[in-house]
């Protein structure tokens, strides 16, 4: 095993990785942006958007596309990537495919259809209905209509009768579909140009840019296999079988882990950074799976990560120093703080300023910063 490595140095790569060390008022564009590599989800009232430009992001936004993909959540990729996406996002096994769709698999299996048969079916299904953008609930409508008893279920919320929802979500980028922006209820189209066939590939056949597996290791390393498989919703033993050959062993916080070869310099020579963003709820950079490493103690945790109403954290340089929640008013921003711990008169000056770039790129106003317990 490599040497150790402390908590500090793990901090300073993962914030580096994430190029939340660079300007918020720059101007790189989405090429230049490694993250778009792995996927943004989508999710929140600034969502993705406000990921890039705390990345000093300002490309054209036509550049990217939308696409249900890892855990079924809405990721904006690079448009042009999305043919390797979806190789890359495709599970790894029937095992894989089985424990992706949770409760749906189990009529397929008493049915006897394997799991990646029906994942096709349902995705080719969905091509041949969207052939102009189409609402979620009547591109469901006419699956519900086309699909025998073991692809659906009863929703009780909905009090009607529909296709599971995850096998739905995974099959649609495989159907060459994506999200259209900024709607709600989801309206789906056809991706220009498409060409791929459906699952005809597996997530063992991606792009070593894309590959989901060495993708958590870039930004999230050091890491184990059970964090990755945590990402992805995928069995351990899957992980393990795709194992990046190129990874070595290390040590954080006594416990054995790996990092890809490539980024062993970075982690042990990323520079101290003490920049402040205000992250959303879903950021990047929060969506790791070895919350103790970012959060030590099990109670923040809960704060940080509680089953709903997820708040913003303030960060600096890779630290977690505080909460934050918008309190929107017509055109007037309130921002709510929750400081860990006591800051200083320039720590506050920083969220502050941190704020008003939140502000002025919702197009309101910052009326006030108030903390809360």
């Amino acid at each position: 095993m490599s040497s150790a490595t402390s908590l500090t140095q793990v901090a300073n790569f993962r914030w580096h990785r994430h190029q939340l060390d660079r300007a918020v008022a720059g101007d790189a564009n989405h090429s230049d942006c490694s993250i778009l590599d792995l996927g943004i989800q989508n999710t929140g009232p600034d969502g993705a958007a406000w990921a890039l430009r705390i990345r000093g992001v300002r490309g054209d936004a036509t550049e990217l596309a939308l696409a249900w993909t890892l855990r079924g959540a809405p990721h904006y990729y690079r448009r042009g990537d999305l043919p390797a996406i979806a190789v890359a996002t495709s599970p790894f096994s029937e095992a894989d495919a089985a424990k992706r769709i949770y409760d749906a698999n189990r009529p397929l299996k008493a049915a006897g259809i394997p799991t990646l048969t029906a994942l096709q079916t349902v995705a080719t299904a969905m091509r041949d209905i969207v052939s102009k953008p189409t609402v979620k609930g009547e591109m469901s409508a006419q699956l519900t209509n086309r699909a025998t008893e073991p692809y659906l279920r009863f929703c009780r919320p909905c009090n009607a009768t529909h296709l599971y929802e995850m096998p739905f979500r995974l099959a649609a980028l495989q159907a060459g579909l994506e999200l259209q922006p900024n709607t709600s209820p989801p309206v789906l189209e056809r991706i220009p140009g498409w060409r791929r066939r459906p699952f005809s590939a597996t997530g063992a056949d991606a792009d070593s840019r894309f590959d989901v597996i060495r993708g958590y290791l870039r930004f999230y390393g050091p890491a184990t296999p059970a964090h990755v498989a945590s990402f992805l919703d995928a069995p351990v033993k899957d992980v393990k079988a795709h194992w990046p050959v190129d990874a070595e062993e290390i040590e954080v916080n006594g416990e054995k882990r790996w990092i890809l070869e490539q980024d062993r310099e970075d982690l042990f020579g990323s520079p101290t950074d003490s920049s402040t963003r205000l992250l959303g709820p879903f950021d990047p950079y929060v969506q790791l799976k070895d919350r103790e490493t970012l959060v030590p103690d099990p109670t923040a945790q809960k704060t940080v990560w509680p089953t709903l109403g997820r708040p913003g954290t303030v960060v600096v340089g890779g630290t977690i120093t505080g909460l934050w929640r918008p309190r929107a008013s017509g055109k007037k921003l309130k921002v709510a703080i929750t400081p860990w711990g006591t800051w200083s008169r320039s720590a506050r000056a920083a969220v502050a300023e941190q704020a008003e770039i939140l502000a002025e790129f919702r197009g309101v106003e910052l009326s006030e910063l108030v903390e809360v317990s």
